[in-house]
């Protein structure tokens, strides 16, 4: 008798919920219906909740959106903002900001467009996104090397491919590992005549489409094993580090570039060659990289930045709290 009388109970809130929240029926409505107190259905409502048969998802009206995107254009001189609504795992998250930055992608570029492309889930996504294309003859161009043999889809080369495919323009691959067992490695790729030639043209680039990582030993690098969870810690404790930029160049708090000994190992352009790029779109969607984030805006390399409602809030907040401190350096 208790497994029914339970099963009862659950379809009653769920008949009280569909009524309510579906229906638009006033709990005075509801509560004649099922011959329940007014202030009966409200606690069952509350229950209904509870036991997440009721599942509350703010939507965030564009307008909303919109203020947070001038705050954010204001603050850091960004040329755009994308800010995607807030999803409940990291997945979802990505695909929903990688689906702004591909719709994006799809209104701006134009046929002759260069695209140097980075690595990582978060551009993976945008290549990865659904969507009804119209063809237009753009070249993208790998700006980080190649990862091999667990990096799939998240690879520099796979994304250019997938966005030649989707766009049906072409891609061009780097030919070296995006990341050097030692410097002299690494100086010996730089120096080679068809990488070069490769990273020259990613650095005259129209367009750059770019993840910003965060400073974490479970980071996606140290996971692939590019560097040990020592080595991120010590830069993160004795240089300040926060985050890397298109998994190379890593910088503190302030948007400073920090030479580490990771530094040392990436074959791909650096954050001075992405200056000189003319739109810089930067992705960070999961809610581990609001200082991060924060770091790359102060870099002042980036153009567009796309990212969740959360994500921008808490970057918007840290600023302005670090900009209330003593001594705290002001931003242009």
């Amino acid at each position: 008798m208790k497994n029914d009388n339970n099963e009862t109970s659950n379809d009653l809130l769920t008949e009280i919920a569909v009524a309510y929240y579906q229906d638009g029926a006033t709990q005075e409505e509801i509560s004649k219906k099922f011959g329940v107190s007014r202030a009966k259905i409200g606690r069952l409502l509350k229950q209904a909740r509870d036991e997440g048969i009721v599942e509350i998802t703010v939507k965030y009206h564009p307008v909303y959106s919109a203020k947070i995107e001038q705050r954010l254009i204001e603050r850091f001189g960004v040329k755009r903002a994308l800010i995607a609504l807030d999803q409940p795992d990291e997945e979802s998250q990505r695909m929903q900001v990688g689906g702004l930055v591909s719709n994006y992608l799809a209104q701006t570029l134009r046929g002759g467009t260069v695209v140097t492309v980075g690595q990582g889930r978060n551009v993976s996504a945008v290549a990865h996104h659904m969507g009804v294309i119209a063809p237009r003859d753009c070249k993208f161009v790998c700006g980080i090397g190649g990862i091999h043999p667990r990096g799939g889809r998240f690879n520099a080369d796979h994304i250019c491919r997938q966005l030649a495919k989707k766009y049906g323009g072409t891609s061009e691959t780097l030919y070296a590992p995006a990341y050097a067992e030692n410097r002299d490695q690494k100086m010996a790729f730089m120096q080679n005549a068809t990488v070069k030639q490769t990273l020259d043209l990613a650095r005259k680039a129209d367009v750059a489409v770019v993840g910003v990582g965060d400073m974490s030993e479970n980071s996606y690098m140290v996971d692939l094993g590019w560097f040990t969870t020592d080595e991120v810690v010590q830069s993160r404790l004795n240089q300040g580090v926060v985050g890397d930029f298109a998994g190379y160049d890593f910088f503190d708090i302030q948007g400073r570039a920090a030479n580490t000994v990771m530094s040392d190992r990436v074959i791909g352009l650096g954050l001075e060659e992405f200056r000189r790029i003319s739109e810089v779109i930067a992705i960070a969607s999961e809610n581990s990289k609001p200082m991060a984030l924060l770091g790359a805006l102060r870099t002042g390399v980036v153009d567009v930045v796309a990212t969740s409602v959360s994500n921008a809030l808490t970057v918007l907040n840290l600023d302005e709290q670090m900009l209330s401190l003593p001594d705290s350096p002001q931003q242009d």
